[in-house]
């Protein structure tokens, strides 16, 4: 089928399929068509009917996952935008888009959060999204454990918001993890301590241009989305218990939240859940003899009440 000619905005589609590996035609409509639903589908029926993209349906309920198939990597590739990318023989590009159920469930909820993010960023004047790449292997950095062994660690997403105040101008630099339910709360813990090693070290900021020594002059906050409130309690307490503690460096939240408004107050560190449950009976002053998954509900509601919820670009990280 013949198409007219392949615009920018095309391309901008081909791009964030190749990084991302799936979207649906909603994340399409709020990355690169304004939000216009309507839009978005006529433009993508016309891709998709010209073999550009393809689209991948696990079930009558759920909607369409958007793939981009050889001939709009061809594309991508004429335009020399691949060689910004880690080059990849064609057996591992058509891997990518041979993904299992369970990995295409949470690639898609990186994508919910990514596109929130972007809705919420459109109607702020004073920011801009300078990065947001959901390729891990873009973001990859090694870290040491104590036992001074190198351990590969590979982000959900990393992302650089510009905030604007007058004549001044801030960054502030987020990396995203989603917990996919099926992980232990050990490794979030271990991959918390990764991220705080990958700071103080210098290595994120040797990434950057400086020295390991000018460390400080790079901040990052490490954002964990989960899918209960219950998983993001155990582990601003294991991130509170951990030595050193991590009280800051991580900000905690749920997906739905921050699928309804990712800049709002509705982020917790390890500090604000210590705060929420000092002097109660679940204080973590009061270490558990073992460190089995944890479930009570009189503790979600005393935290949900208790605690002191931040916006993402608050005051308090000034």
């Amino acid at each position: 089928m013949s198409i007219s000619p392949i615009v920018a905005r095309d391309l901008s589609i081909f791009r964030s399929l190749f990084e991302s590996r799936t979207m649906t035609a909603a994340h399409a409509a709020v990355l690169h068509f304004g939000g216009s639903r309507e839009a978005a589908k006529k433009r993508l029926q016309k891709l998709k009917a010209a073999g550009f993209i393809r689209e991948r349906r696990n079930a009558v309920t759920q909607p369409a996952c958007l793939f981009l198939t050889r001939k709009g990597m061809d594309v991508l590739k004429t335009e020399g935008i691949l060689a910004e990318y880690p080059k990849l023989d064609p057996v591992s590009l058509d891997r990518r888009s041979r993904v299992g159920d369970l990995t295409l469930r949470h690639e898609l909820q990186v994508m919910d959060v990514k596109t929130a993010v972007h809705a919420s960023v459109a109607k702020d004047s004073s920011l801009t999204i300078a990065e947001f790449t959901t390729w891990p292997l873009l973001n990859e950095f090694e870290a040491q454990r104590h036992s001074g062994a190198e351990v590969l660690v590979r982000p959900d997403g990393f992302m650089r918001l510009h905030e604007k105040e007058g004549e001044a101008l801030f960054e502030h630099a987020f990396f995203l993890e989603l917990d996919r339910s099926t992980e232990t709360i050990d490794s979030l813990v271990f991959r918390a301590g990764a991220y705080l090693n990958h700071y103080k070290s210098g290595t994120f900021a040797e990434r950057h241009g400086a020295t390991r020594d000018e460390f400080r002059d790079f901040p990052f906050r490490v954002l964990m989305v989960f899918k209960s409130a219950e998983r993001r309690n155990n582990t601003a307490h294991r991130l509170v218990a951990h030595l050193p503690s991590i009280l800051t460096l991580v900000w905690l939240t749920t997906i739905d939240e921050v699928k309804a408004d990712p800049l709002g107050p509705i982020w917790i560190r390890p500090l604000d859940y210590r705060e929420a449950t000092k002097g109660s009976r679940f204080s973590t002053d009061r270490q558990p003899t073992s460190w089995g998954y944890r479930r009570d509900v009189e503790r979600e509601f005393h935290v949900d009440r208790r605690v002191k919820k931040l916006r993402l670009l608050g005051d308090e990280v000034r």
